[in-house]
């Protein structure tokens, strides 16, 4: 091997080795896959605050992953250097809900599978997943908690409070109770009975009572 051969470039060789009619066809089917993806966590989205740009990096991930996959399968000296260049990345977003990591690795995988060539795979996974997703996800499983806070004037008034949310609720559990000089917070998790929420105008009317605030809560961010 002389010195010239070191240096020697394949590059333009390796150029042709793909097709770019299966480059289209692979991409358009990633774009696909993606803006399912999109439409199924838009429509299953029960978080705080939707986020339309993790939305779209959804489509995104499935383009990006499709092509990456694309050139590792075509070259096999590219795919040790693209895992050893992958290596080094690191990605830093903060995830909100726990269901965005499924969406994400959704996303990965229908772009591993559809530039691997196994596009009817990536089609009926992805048309799965997303159908349990949605049906999952339209089912109400359980009653929504709520959380209930209560200012009282002292434990007389507490005691009438407590009583009354009892009878108007389904489930009644003190969370939390704080004692100070102005009189006494009281937090309880509590289930409605049909959505009623008349209970604390009547609460918030009563006698000693200065507030009386209802929050919903997916117990996610509250213990």
């Amino acid at each position: 091997m002389t010195f010239n051969d070191i240096f020697k470039s394949s590059f333009l060789e390796s150029v042709t080795e793909f097709s770019a009619i299966d480059t289209f066809i692979g991409l358009a089917f990633a774009l696909a896959m993606g803006l399912f993806i999109f439409l199924v966590y838009k429509k299953t989205f029960s978080g705080v605050m939707y986020s339309s740009g993790f939305a779209m990096a959804l489509v995104g991930l499935a383009l990006v992953t499709t092509l990456v996959i694309m050139a590792v399968t075509s070259n096999v000296v590219l795919s040790l250097g693209m895992v050893g260049a992958l290596s080094i990345v690191r990605f830093r977003a903060a995830i909100k809900e726990p269901m965005e990591i499924v969406y994400l690795f959704w996303a990965i995988a229908a772009g591993i599978v559809i530039g691997a060539g196994m596009i009817p795979l990536a089609v009926i996974g992805s048309v799965v997943i997303g159908g349990i997703l949605l049906v999952f996800s339209n089912r109400k499983m359980h009653e929504n908690p709520y959380i209930l806070i209560l200012n009282c004037q002292d434990g007389q008034v507490e005691s009438a409070a407590m009583a009354m949310t009892k009878d108007a609720v389904a489930r009644f559990a003190v969370k939390s109770k704080t004692v100070n000089a102005s009189g006494i917070e009281l937090t309880a998790e509590i289930s409605m009975k049909d959505g009623e929420t008349a209970f604390v105008n009547a609460l918030s009317a009563l006698e000693g009572v200065s507030s009386a605030t209802l929050v919903s809560y997916n117990g996610d961010y509250m213990s």
